[in-house]
């Protein structure tokens, strides 16, 4: 049988694709979204410039409750020291009878962030709505 191609043609050529580059991507792009979803689940710190609310804070003084983050493990709730696991049974009532539900959170330096986090996350499930990071 003879062949219609010319001597010193053209060879066939690969004509499929090549997949390497493709998977490469592919897994890039899975390994950038496990990274970045769990950041999608951490809780937000709305920070607002003091600024604007100083001027209100001489009147709220009275109703606000203050939160005292130690190192050794205590919270100080409007001054009363109580130990992290009871925050909950002392905070609460504070919050339900304040008309405001502002809490002013302190913390000392060496609190570790998920310690000070997870009093933020507790205070905002107690009810309060406005929480204020005072720096020490």
């Amino acid at each position: 049988m003879r062949s219609n191609r010319k001597p010193g043609g053209p060879t066939d050529g690969i004509y499929e694709p090549n997949m390497t580059p493709l998977i490469d991507v592919s897994l890039v792009l899975v390994v950038i979204l496990m990274v970045a979803t769990p950041l999608a689940f951490q809780s937000g710190i709305a920070v607002h410039a003091a600024a604007r609310s100083g001027h209100t804070a001489a009147k709220d003084r009275e109703v606000r409750i203050e939160l005292t983050i130690s190192a050794d493990g205590m919270v100080s709730v409007n001054r009363d020291r109580v130990p992290r696991a009871e925050l909950a049974s002392k905070l609460g009532p504070l919050l339900e009878s304040s008309q405001s539900h502002t809490v002013i959170v302190r913390c000392d330096d060496s609190v570790p962030h998920g310690d000070f986090v997870s009093v933020l996350d507790e205070a905002r499930a107690l009810g309060a709505t406005h929480v204020a990071v005072v720096g020490s």
